[in-house]
């Protein structure tokens, strides 16, 4: 499999080559097309996903509004951590706003991995580690920081974020379109 899936891989735990090659090598490929779902609302999610390029967003849909809560750039993971963990279905969507490549592990898969190679339970627990702190850091973030910040947060992240649309990054920050047209041109007139 590619070496950036690898990395990520190692990136949680380090494992013999012989080991990487072979826990990589049960990923499976997919092209995804722009607007396509990997997830929808009432679907249960069964694959760790792993985004080799594009990017993906997982949103749930509230008074027929969509809100943007995650989004999962190249060389990073998509989940609905919930609803795979759980084995319930998801109350969100999982859809790809560019045409993807994905490189997805199904959950017996992963169970089976856990058996085989013992280092891989050592890996998904930092995972999972790492995808809580991204919560509780996002989940603060939108109760204590406002708009203005977490848009200049977001502003920081990597510079693919441009090609999200607009409308998708004022949900992500909880405010509306037009709210976050007047945030982009206040921080305009001040620089």
């Amino acid at each position: 499999m590619t070496p950036e899936l690898k990395q990520f891989i190692t990136s949680y735990a380090n494992l013999p080559d012989n080991e990487l090659d072979e826990i990589a090598g049960k990923f499976k490929a997919k092209a995804i097309k722009k607007n396509e779902y990997l997830l929808q609302q009432g679907e249960v999610c069964k694959d760790l996903v792993f985004v080799q390029s594009g990017c993906l967003r997982l949103y749930y849909v509230a008074d027929g509004i969509e809100v943007s809560v995650w989004f999962s750039f190249k060389h990073s993971s998509a989940i609905e951590l919930y609803s795979f963990i759980s084995e319930s279905p998801s109350n969100y969507y999982l859809q790809a706003i560019e045409d993807s490549e994905i490189l997805f592990l199904p959950k017996p898969d992963l169970n089976n991995l856990y058996e085989t190679h013992p280092k891989m339970q050592e890996m998904m627990r930092k995972f999972w580690e790492d995808v809580v702190i991204n919560l509780i850091d996002r989940f603060t973030a939108l109760q204590r920081d406002s708009a203005e910040k977490r848009y200049l947060d977001l502003l920081k992240k990597p510079p693919y974020i441009q090609n999200i649309p607009q409308k998708y990054l004022a949900s992500f920050i909880g405010v509306t379109p037009t709210s976050l047209s007047r945030i982009r041109k206040q921080i305009a007139k001040s620089n």
